[in-house]
C-alpha cells in the first residue's frame, strides 16, 4: 500500500559546467546570509553602527565552520581514520558533517577576534545575533536532506522520509525526517528569543544563552531518535551528553547574569549615538538651508534661462510685447483726448464770463 511521504532528492549536486552546485553548501550559504541580515537589524535597532556584525562575521562563520569541522571528525574519527578509509575525506566539508557544537564554540571565538578589534562588548554582539543564529541552523538542516544523511527511527507516518541512497551504509525506507524536526524547533527557538527580547529587555549576553539552552532542549529529544552510528556513553549518544552540559550551563548563566548584571547595555558600540546625532543634524542643517533660500529663486533661474533660448516662446514674447505697447498707446491717446476736452471746456467757460462782464458794463453804462 502506498503511503504519504517525504520524497528524497534524486541528487544532491547539479553541475554548471565543470562546476558543481552542491545542496548542502547552498543551505550553509543562505543561512550564513539570514543570520547577518537580521543580526545587522537587532544591531542597529540596540544602537550600534550598520555593517558591525557582518564586519564580525568575516571572523566568526571561518572559525565556525573549522570548528564544526573539527568536532565532527574528532566525534567520529572512524569514518575517516580507520582501516580502509580515506582520511583525506576530513577535508570534504560539502559532503556534511558539521558538529553545531564545535561551530558555536570556535564561531564565538572567532566573533570575539572580531569584536575586540571592532571594539565592541561581546555579549551584546551575541545577543544581537542568537535569533538569526537559530534561523541559520533551521536553513543547513535542509542540507542533511539533499544529502540523504541524519534520520531517525523506521516509521509509517504520513511525513515520513524516503530513502533512496543505499550509500555508506544506508538502508532504503522510510524513516523519521529528524533534519525537518530539528529545523522547525530551530524556527521555533529563533521566534521565542526575539519575543523574549523584546519582552524582558534582554542583555548581557542572555538572549544569547536562552538560544542555546531552547535548542539544547529540542536536540535532546532529536538526537534521542537518531539511527545513525554514534558514540554512546551510559546508553546515550554523545551528543545527548552535550546538548545536557551546555544546557545546565546556559540556564547557570542566565541566573547569575540576571542577578550580577540586571538590565540591558545602555551602549552597545561606542561613538554610534554621536554618529547617528552629527548625520540627523546635518540634515537639519540641509533642510533649514533649503528653507532659507528666497522663494522662486531656483525657478527665477530656470525661468531666466527658459527665456535666453530662443526656441522657448521668443515668438509668443515679441507678441505680448507689441501687445503692451499698443494698449499703452491707446492709454496714452485718451489720457490726451481727456485733457483737451477740459482745456476746451475751461475756454468756453471762460469766454462765457467775458460776455458776461461785457453786457454787465454796458448796462451800467446805459444807466449812468
Amino acid at each position: 500500500m502506498d503511503i504519504a511521504y517525504i520524497p528524497s532528492p534524486s541528487r544532491g549536486v547539479l553541475y554548471l559546467g565543470p562546476i558543481p552546485l552542491r545542496g548542502y553548501a547552498f543551505c550553509i550559504i543562505i543561512g550564513v546570509f539570514v543570520a547577518v541580515w537580521l543580526g545587522n537589524k537587532r544591531w542597529v535597532a540596540r544602537g550600534g553602527r550598520a555593517g558591525t556584525v557582518a564586519d564580525i562575521a568575516v571572523w566568526a562563520v571561518p572559525f565556525g565552520l573549522v570548528g564544526g569541522r573539527l568536532y565532527h571528525v574528532i566525534t567520529d574519527y572512524e569514518l575517516y581514520f580507520s582501516p580502509g578509509r580515506n582520511w583525506v575525506d576530513a577535508f570534504k566539508v560539502w559532503e556534511g558533517g558539521l558538529g553545531i557544537w564545535g561551530a558555536i564554540a570556535l564561531g564565538a571565538l572567532g566573533a570575539w577576534i572580531g569584536a575586540r578589534r571592532r571594539g565592541v562588548a561581546m555579549p551584546a554582539y551575541a545577543d544581537a545575533v542568537a535569533p538569526g543564529i537559530a534561523f541559520a541552523q533551521a536553513i543547513g538542516r535542509w542540507g542533511n536532506w539533499f544529502n540523504q544523511e541524519l534520520y531517525g527511527r523506521e516509521t509509517h507516518l504520513p511525513w515520513a522520509l524516503h530513502i533512496t541512497s543505499s550509500e555508506g551504509g544506508r538502508v532504503p525506507g522510510y524513516y523519521h525526517p529528524t533534519f525537518l524536526y530539528e529545523s522547525l524547533w530551530c524556527v521555533g527557538v529563533g521566534f521565542l528569543v526575539i519575543w523574549a527580547d523584546r519582552r524582558f529587555k534582554l542583555g548581557h549576553g542572555r538572549a544569547f544563552a536562552l538560544y542555546v539552552a531552547a535548542y539544547c532542549v529540542g536536540r535532546g529529544w532529536i538526537e534521542y531518535m537518531r539511527v545513525d552510528d554514534a558514540h554512546h556513553i551510559l546508553g546515550l549518544r554523545l551528543n545527548d551528553w552535550t546538548a545536557l552540559i551546555v544546557f545546565l550551563l546556559a540556564v547557570a548563566y542566565l541566573i547569575v547574569s540576571a542577578r550580577l548584571r540586571p538590565g540591558r547595555e545602555p551602549v552597545v558600540e561606542a561613538g554610534a549615538a554621536e554618529d547617528a546625532e552629527g548625520a540627523e543634524a546635518g540634515g537639519a542643517k540641509d533642510d533649514e538651508s533649503e528653507s532659507d533660500k528666497p522663494k522662486g529663486t531656483a525657478d527665477g533661474k530656470d525661468k531666466g534661462k527658459d527665456e535666453a533660448k530662443p526656441e522657448d516662446g521668443s515668438a509668443e514674447s515679441k507678441k505680448a510685447e507689441s501687445e503692451k505697447a499698443e494698449a499703452k498707446s491707446e492709454d496714452t491717446a485718451a489720457t490726451a483726448a481727456k485733457v483737451d476736452m477740459s482745456k476746451a471746456d475751461e475756454a468756453e467757460d471762460s469766454d462765457a464770463e467775458d460776455d458776461d462782464a461785457k453786457v454787465k458794463d454796458t448796462a451800467e453804462a446805459k444807466k449812468g
